[in-house]
């Protein structure tokens, strides 16, 4: 694999990298055999083991990473076998310069590796993480591949060709002992000037060779650098105006906070001063009432003498109508033994029955004896008391002077 990811970088520098390229479909195989090494089967309803692909290990265990392309490769319409789905995300991977990142972050999960991998398989060894190291160089290659071909039907078993990894590669420190031997040799006799002037010559062309390929590589490696440089700062002004809308509303949130903590502490205060203008409104209000109570309604001492006043002049009055109820009706009594005496008269008796008829009437109208205006005396003291009782709590005024004045006191 890592020989596989060196001869990519170097055609890269010479030629386009597509599905037609060999150094591309050998690195491609070798991928598919180190993902595929001792993957373990799916057992089915019967127990039977079925063959399992890579895809399905890295469509669990990639699922956490971030913006991954799983769903979209899932949704593919042309692709429909796993293993077809599985080469179809190692392109697309690495359009995105993300297989190590892939790579890395199942390798993470030890879990979901050691439930698909058998026990001495690269996934679980500590060759997957120098695979996922070595990934990293092909960042540096722009790939560009269309996935609507055949050749991700998954019928071709992926093969690895080792003939370009068994050529001889002579490096600079072999080329320079080699030409200090020649020099050596040739230095000896003028036959060999010659040959010695053909390897000077060819020496000069591989050293020229290599400086190019070196020069090409650099200056990849440095395009690939700007890029990431520019996507950094693409990155990094993106957080720096996020930063920036972040502390604006940060501060709109303080400033309303404030704004709101002020009519808070506004409207807690008016609240405060209605309510003691309530309570004193409450407490004036109390005042009054209880004033206006105590100046209506007189003190329980006081109420008593009252009630003793108002039976002494009901008692007076009572006498005094009773004096002269009593001198009307003496006055009656005389006029009616008048009466009687011309009633005994045969002349008055005619002319006088009109006039008798209307007397009668009226004394049957206005008929008052003594009793019941004694009966009505006592009928207002006794009201005239229960109203006086009324106005005490758990008290009951009684004075002799209502006993006095009761009903059974009159005369008849």
């Amino acid at each position: 694999c890592r020989f596989s990811v060196k001869t990519l970088i170097d055609c890269s520098c010479y030629d386009t990298i597509d599905d037609s390229s060999p150094e591309f479909l050998n690195f491609v195989s070798i991928l598919e055999q180190i993902l595929s090494h001792r993957l373990k089967g799916q057992i089915t309803w019967f127990g039977y083991e079925t063959l399992r692909s890579f895809w399905d290990y890295m469509r669990v265990a990639c699922s956490k990473v971030p913006h991954n392309c799983i769903s979209s490769i899932e949704s593919m319409e042309n692709v429909g076998s796993s293993r077809a789905k599985g080469r179809a995300w190692i392109r697309v991977t690495l359009m995105e310069k993300r297989l190590s990142e892939y790579i890395s972050a199942a390798l993470r999960d030890f879990k979901i590796t050691r439930r698909f991998y058998e026990d001495g398989a690269v996934m679980l060894g500590e060759e997957a993480n120098l695979l996922a190291d070595m990934l990293i160089g092909l960042n540096a290659i722009d790939f560009s591949f269309c996935l609507k071909g055949e050749g991700l039907d998954g019928n071709c078993p992926a093969v690895i060709d080792y003939t370009p990894y068994l050529k001889f590669m002579q490096s600079s420190d072999s080329i320079s002992s080699d030409e200090e031997e020649l020099r050596t040799l040739g230095s000896s006799g003028s036959e060999s000037s010659t040959p010695e002037n053909i390897m000077d010559e060819g020496s000069w062309y591989n050293k020229c060779k290599r400086v190019e390929q070196k020069y090409r590589l650099a200056s990849e490696q440095k395009g690939y650098l700007e890029e990431l440089v520019r996507l950094r700062e693409a990155q990094l002004s993106e957080s720096v105006s996020q930063n920036k809308a972040l502390l604006q509303r940060l501060e709109d949130t303080d400033v309303n906070h404030k704004l709101e903590k002020e009519q808070l502490e506004y409207i807690v205060l008016e609240l405060q001063d209605q309510l003691t203008v309530l309570k004193n409104h409450d407490l004036r209000s109390r005042q009054e009432l209880t004033a206006h109570l105590t100046n209506q309604w007189p003190s329980p001492g006081a109420l008593d003498t009252n009630a003793v006043a108002l039976d002494t002049v009901l008692n007076r009055k009572h006498a005094l109508q009773w004096e002269e109820k009593s001198f009307h009706s003496l006055e009656q009594l005389s006029a009616d033994i008048s009466l009687s005496r011309n009633s005994l008269d045969p002349a008055h008796l005619q002319g006088s029955d009109g006039k008798l008829k209307g007397s009668n009437t009226q004394s049957e109208g206005k008929e008052d004896t003594p009793s019941l205006l004694g009966l009505c005396g006592s009928l207002t003291t006794v009201a005239s008391y229960k109203s006086l009782a009324s106005l005490k709590s758990s008290e009951c005024l009684a004075s002799p002077t209502t006993e006095m004045a009761s009903p059974g006191l009159t005369p008849s």
